[in-house]
């Protein structure tokens, strides 16, 4: 079913499958949203359509995915947490807690780059769920994520199509494909080096001021 639609990409197979990519089916959105954009080069498709159709399967998806964390996933955690297995793993109800504080902290950071990061883009909207997020900060930031992403997988389609036959097209996909995950990946990188190092630097000034390093 799944190799049907990726070889006939309508507006309706593409949010489909984006949906699907979404939650916790492995298909690659690279040769769902690269491929539609190539056609719309060649006049066959709206690449406008494209990203809106990618990115609106991609929301429902998550929102699956979101509503599972939300409704079953905390329950399941704190049990976890609180029985003797948890204990082994040095997790604890505290814990859970503080992690579910960092999320509601830094969650729209978390969730837009998430839908950037290969193999966590379908699982950010579970712990967006857990931390229970509330749905329209959760929405809005998998659309931003989702849209960026889709954006970037038109623009490589529909630049691929000056230069690239279609026999080439799946090779060529995931070669630059690659190179977009690597250079999103440096991106992220140096960006938590940069919020690590400003972290580090103020809470050294708070420290030789006799101030908590620890206060917001």
């Amino acid at each position: 079913m799944l190799t049907s639609l990726l070889n006939n990409l309508t507006y309706g197979s593409i949010f489909i499958l984006m949906l699907l990519e979404s939650t916790v089916i492995p298909v690659p959105s690279e040769f769902v949203i690269a491929p539609a954009a190539y056609h719309s080069a060649a006049g066959n498709m709206n690449i406008w359509l494209v990203v809106l159709f990618g990115t609106i399967g991609a929301d429902v998806g998550a929102t699956i995915n979101y509503l599972g964390g939300y409704s079953l996933g905390r329950p399941i955690m704190y049990r976890c947490a609180n029985s003797r297995w948890g204990y082994m793993c040095m997790l604890n109800h505290a814990k859970v807690e503080k992690r579910k504080k960092y999320f509601d902290d830094h969650g729209m950071v978390a969730t837009i780059t998430g839908r950037l990061i290969p193999g966590i883009r379908h699982l950010i909207s579970i712990p967006a769920g857990l931390a229970k997020m509330k749905y329209w900060q959760f929405i809005l930031y998998t659309t931003l994520g989702a849209g960026v992403w889709n954006c970037i997988l038109a623009a490589l389609g529909w630049w691929l199509h000056t230069f690239v036959s279609e026999e080439q097209l799946d090779d060529k996909i995931m070669e630059y494909g690659e190179y977009i995950k690597f250079t999103i990946l440096i991106l992220l990188a140096v960006a938590l080096l940069y919020f690590m190092a400003k972290w580090f630097i103020k809470r050294q000034k708070r420290i030789h001021a006799g101030e908590d390093p620890n206060k917001d």
